[in-house]
């Protein structure tokens, strides 16, 4: 997912995702652990996803609190 799909979604729907995406990844976690797991990389990628869409999400929420 790029930065500015992110960017373009609201808090609750970045925490969504973030839910989503957090089992999916511990999916794919349970399925290396049982070597049915054939592209490793998708982990990776699942973490950088996760951690795009925490870093968004503060910025938002610190936004919105300078706002007040």
């Amino acid at each position: 997912m790029k930065a500015q799909e992110i960017r373009d979604l609201n808090v609750e729907e970045i925490d969504r995702k973030v839910k989503e995406l957090k089992e999916n990844l511990f999916k794919i976690k349970m399925k290396l652990s049982t070597k049915q797991v054939e592209n490793t990389s998708q982990i990776s990628m699942i973490k950088k996803d996760i951690a795009r869409l925490l870093t968004i999400a503060k910025q938002k929420k610190a936004v919105k609190g300078a706002a007040k």
